[in-house]
This record gives C-alpha cells, structure tokens and sequence, in this order.
C-alpha cells in the first residue's frame, strides 16, 4: 500500500524508517478512502491519529477551504494533531489550522480567511467560530472525532453534538478511541467498526516497586536521579501532585508538573524540555496528560495506581509508542493495591539500588 502513496510521503517514509502501516493503520485505511462512516477504537500509541488522517489528506482538494474538520478533547491533543497534520499536509500543497480555546479569536478568524482545508481544534472554540459563521458547516465533508471516549464526558458532548447537527446530511463521520467504552446509539447510522481494543502492546514490560504512602516523594527523587532517567508520572489527586512538586523541588530535582492552569505557552515550554531531557520527571493528572505524545519515552510512573483498565492502558500508552520498548512502573503500598494491579496487567517487582532498577 506505501508503494501507491505521493512521492513526497514515500520519500519522508523512507526518513522515518516506516516500512509498513499498523494493524489499525491497515484497517481503516480503504474504508475511509471511500467515505465509509468508520468507528476505530485501538491502544494508544498504535498510530490512530495517521490511520485516519493518511487516506483523510488523500482525498482533499487543494485550495479548497474548510473540508476537513478534526475535533479533540484538549488543547495538548489537539496541538499533536496539528504537528502531524502539517508534517504529512504540506508535501500535498495543504493547509492545516488550529483553533483553541484560550488563543486569540481574533487571530485564528484571520487564519480562516487564508481558506485552510483542515480545521482542528477543541469543540468549545470550534462551536464558536461556527455560530460566527467563520467556519462554514455547508463546506465540510468529514468530521474526525479523535480520542471519541473522551468527547462523550458532558462538558464535550453539548458542543460535538451542536457542531454535527450543522453539518451537510451526506458528511463523512470518523470516530477514534483507545477504549471500547463507545455507546453505539451516538454513532452515525452504518458506521463501520473496527476493534483492535484486545491488541495489547507487547513492547511494554509492566513493573511495581512496593512502597510505604509516605516514602513515594523520596522513591520518586531517587528515580529522577538515575542517570538517564525520564518519566511521565501519574497523579490520581492534584493535592497530592502539588505537594510532590514542592518537595521535590524543594530538594532539587529535576521534576514540575503540568498542571491544567499553566498557560498554553509554558506547557510548550515545559514539554519541549522534556522531551529534550532537560527534566528527568513531569508530573501530571490523566486530564492533563491526555494527548502528551513523547518520542522513545522511558517510563511511565504511577504514583497512585489507576482507578480502572482503561485509565491504566491509557497511561501506559505513552510509552512504547509505534512498537518501541517502554516500562511503566507502578507504585503498590498495599496488598489490595497489588491485587487489582495484576488484573490491569503482568507485572514484576522491582526496587532501586545505587542509582539502578533492579528486577526481585
């Protein structure tokens, strides 16, 4: 199939070392080439966002504003799709542009004026600009709903909801999620679905490190100072992340937390830091980190055990992207902890020692 694809994405393929689409890259690919209603529901970091947006992009006439329009559940996620919409759109003589809550109205109006054929943003400021009557409903054909799972919470929903009822009838629906916890009857009529929930990702070893509550900060202070060491740490409680952040900080480590009052600017910041090993851990509640796409990403840490399977596979998801290796390592102070743990996945335990993880 990459032997059919444009010159330029053969060429950049070639860069990036992809020689073959993923299962749900394979999947999705021809009925969304043929504008099939599709729902495509994967575990985070098998490559959802190119299943939808290659065939997507191959079908947009350039200069041809406002064809495409991609809803996602926060301003990080919608901000990954953005980079990679461009990164695969351009080489096609196609514009993407990015609406969010929190950024200039003003400016992102002056943006649509330049006629993009891609719209992606946060269904908030989308649903604004369309009762402006700056994106134009009558001109979209496919609606793209990333992370669909998420959407459906009720503070999403009103807003994805509203935006579809201004659509064409005869509009394209795709729907994407890394769980199966889609209801059915909010899906467009015919809409194919494709469950690859059950394809674990085998590229991820799942650890546990036995701890009392009180020692956690001290464990995560000797994680952060093992040569090389970079980890997304999951917080269940914001109080408990922002008592950790001050101590942690307060003894001089290399950890801040991306907290969901931090300005859009300084989470770039903050990210663009972390990706290049300038922090050896970023805090983070499953809210915020939602979207958080890093390259070759270490560790995933729980410092709570998640509340359930899918809050725990979607944590787990962001490391051992695309068939890399990763670990996620899970705090346990309690035997109840540790029993509900192994029903999430196979783990081993683990400890540190002189600035080393060791298997027991």
């Amino acid at each position: 199939m990459i032997s059919t694809f444009p010159k330029a994405w053969q060429e950049k393929m070639t860069k990036l070392d992809f020689t073959q689409l993923t299962d749900i890259q394979r999947k999705v690919f021809e009925p969304i080439s043929q504008g099939d209603n599709v729902l495509g529901i994967s575990p985070t970091g098998t490559g959802k966002t190119l299943a939808y947006l290659l065939p997507s992009l191959l079908k947009l006439k350039p200069k041809k504003s406002q064809q495409l329009l991609i809803l996602a559940p926060n301003t990080e996620l919608a901000g990954q799709i953005f980079e990679v919409s461009k990164e695969w759109a351009e080489p096609l003589g196609l514009t993407a542009q990015l609406f969010l809550s929190g950024s200039s109205q003003k400016r992102q109006i002056e943006r649509l004026k330049k006629g993009p054929e891609i719209l992606i943003g946060t269904p908030g400021r989308v649903f604004e600009l369309i009762k402006l009557k700056k994106i134009k409903m009558m001109a979209i054909d496919t609606i793209v709903l990333d992370e669909f799972d998420e959407l459906l919470s009720e503070s999403q929903y009103h807003f994805v909801s509203k935006i579809i009822n201004y659509v064409p009838r005869n509009h394209q629906m795709i729907y994407m999620s890394a769980t199966n916890k889609v209801d059915s009857s909010l899906l467009a009529e015919n809409t194919l679905r494709f469950d690859l929930s059950g394809s674990a990702l085998d590229t991820i070893s799942h650890y546990y490190i036995t701890i009392d509550k009180r020692n956690r900060v001290e464990l995560l202070r000797k994680l952060a100072n093992i040569p090389g060491f970079r980890g997304l740490v999951f917080f269940n409680n914001l109080s408990d992340l922002g008592a950790s952040e001050e101590r942690l900080q307060f003894n001089h480590t290399s950890a801040i937390s991306l907290a969901s009052d931090v300005n859009v600017k300084f989470r770039k910041i903050i990210l663009e830091k972390f990706k290049n090993h300038e922090l050896a851990l970023l805090l983070a509640t499953d809210l915020v980190a939602r979207g958080i796409d890093i390259d070759n990403l270490e560790y995933v840490i729980n410092f709570d055990i998640a509340r359930d399977i899918e809050t725990y596979t979607h944590r787990a998801g962001r490391t051992g992207r695309m068939g890399k290796a990763g670990a996620v390592i899970t705090f346990v102070a309690h035997p109840e902890d540790l029993k509900k743990l192994k029903k999430f996945a196979n783990v081993s335990e683990i400890f540190v020692k002189n600035q080393q993880l060791y298997i027991k």
